[in-house]
């Protein structure tokens, strides 16, 4: 039975909100800027709502990227998904936001490298295989430009926010995904992999802790 599911990303400037019915179709309202988390989040899951004529505890789940990512973003969206969850008997699972970026490439890449923007000169990065299922190549942390740039290779794909900030060189042959691939559409491939306890943890609204980017992660961080 396909699941009716409401999936939240909030992580960067791009604020998304994705819904999937009983026949497989998803739905997407999305708004990228400065400070659109508080204004759309709301807005956007009542509008879902109404079009598609459904309750929040019509659903079998709610997906919510958590991080890493933006302190402001992933935190709107926690607390948002405690008001808009309150006395609903309704499964939640925090997911893995690099992960859903990489399914978002649909590449059979040797390497899909996710990244987000952080301070300096950094990125939140985290690399993948995406075959019948997604296959987990490193670990989630803050690299240096540089660093990443290294791991780069022709033939990989790249996806993610901060792009801009890499060498042309390092680029040369890699397939580019910037951020307007970001979406929370990616969150429910991700949650529909048969692997997907790997990224996606079922948790409880008050008990949602978000990856947040850290300044003392990047101050930290050696070449």
């Amino acid at each position: 039975m396909i699941k009716k599911i409401l999936a939240y990303e909030t992580s960067t400037n791009i604020c998304s909100v994705a819904f999937q019915n009983t026949d497989g179709m998803v739905f997407e309202k999305r708004v990228q800027g400065r400070s659109v988390h508080s204004d759309n989040l709301f807005l956007f899951t009542q509008q879902l709502m109404k079009e598609h004529d459904f309750k929040i505890e019509d659903l079998n789940a709610v997906l919510v990227s958590n991080g890493p990512g933006s302190y402001t973003g992933l935190r709107i969206a926690a607390s948002a998904i405690k008001g808009i969850m309150f006395g609903k008997d309704v499964n939640l699972f925090a997911c893995n936001t690099l992960a859903s970026f990489a399914m978002a490439t649909k590449s059979d890449s040797e390497a899909i490298h996710s990244i987000i923007d952080a301070r300096r000169n950094h990125v939140y990065h985290q690399a993948f295989k995406l075959d019948d299922e997604l296959e987990i190549l490193s670990e989630a942390k803050v690299t240096e430009l540089s660093n990443l740039e290294e791991q780069i290779e022709s033939g990989y794909t790249l996806i993610g926010t901060g792009i801009d900030r890499i060498s042309k060189k390092a680029l040369e042959d890699v397939q580019v995904f910037d951020d307007s691939f970001i979406s929370a559409k990616s969150l429910i491939s991700l949650f529909q992999l048969e692997n997907n306890t790997d990224f996606c943890i079922k948790t409880h609204p008050e008990e949602l802790n978000s990856n947040y980017i850290s300044s003392s992660q990047v101050n930290n961080t050696k070449a």
